[in-house]
This record gives structure tokens, sequence and C-alpha cells, in this order.
């Protein structure tokens, strides 16, 4: 969709620090995460909500988003992770949308208000990228850098 950022970022015309780029969808760094390595995860096609989400995209989709849990955690070496979806409300970019925040105990994340944080520099940014998607199932074979 014309103007929409994460429909650019999934064309390629909009740069991001890729952790994953699948038929499923994209995975890459929020530029304004709650914690270094918090990644996004979008389908490829332009969708606002879950509600609009084909049912037969939705396995698909969320074994990536469960991947990615998974390689953050393993990558970063946290705790855990946070996995949440905004639908219009609080949804900052009108394109369905993941987060997955990586998390450690006592990090000091409290309900769903919280500041942002912001990479040091680019060379910070991929090098978070990188670790998680090394961390994937597959390797680094299955992403791409943006």
């Amino acid at each position: 969709m014309s103007g929409c950022v994460f429909c650019g970022i999934v064309t390629g015309e909009v740069p991001a620090f890729r952790v994953a780029d699948t038929p499923d969808g994209v995975a890459f760094l929020d530029t304004r995460p709650v914690f270094k390595g918090h990644v996004l995860v979008v389908p490829r096609v332009h969708l606002v909500t879950l509600a609009e989400l084909p049912a037969d995209l939705l396995p698909d989709y969320f074994a990536m988003v469960q991947r990615l849990a998974v390689a953050v955690e393993t990558a970063l070496g946290a705790g855990g992770t946070f996995v949440a979806m905004n639908n219009k409300v609080s949804q900052s970019v009108p394109h369905l949308h993941t987060h997955v925040v990586p998390r450690t105990k006592g990090d000091g994340l409290r309900g769903f208000f919280w500041p942002r944080t912001r990479y040091d520099d680019d060379t910070e940014a991929q090098t978070y990228a990188d670790r998680i998607a090394a961390a994937l199932p597959g390797g680094p074979d299955s992403s791409s850098r943006g």
C-alpha cells in the first residue's frame, strides 16, 4: 500500500535492520525499541488488524512469530520474551505487526506503558539483527539484511 512504511520495508524501498525475510512475513528491529533486540514481525500483505489476516495465513505467520520469540531469547540470552500486538488503538503504524521484546528478570518493564530507547548507531543495530537472525532455525540463510 502506497505510503505505508511497513509495506516499504517489505518491498525493500524503506531500509530496515532485517532479521528474517520469508514468504510468511518480514521481521526487523523496531527503531524505537522497548529493549535492544525488540523485533517487529509483519505479514507481506498490507493488513491493518489481526481480524483481517486470512485464516490460511495464520498458522505460518504465527509460526514465524514463534520462531522469532525463540531466536530473540536464544541470541540475546534473554530470560523470556514479551509478544504483543495492537489493533487500531496504540497502533503507531496501520499495518498488522507483532512485537517480540526480549525480557530479563528485573528489567523494569511494568504494564503496557514504558519508555523507549535507541541503538547507539547503525552498527549496534545491525549487530542485534545479525545475532537474532543467526539464532533462527535454519540459521542466517533464512534471513536478509536491509
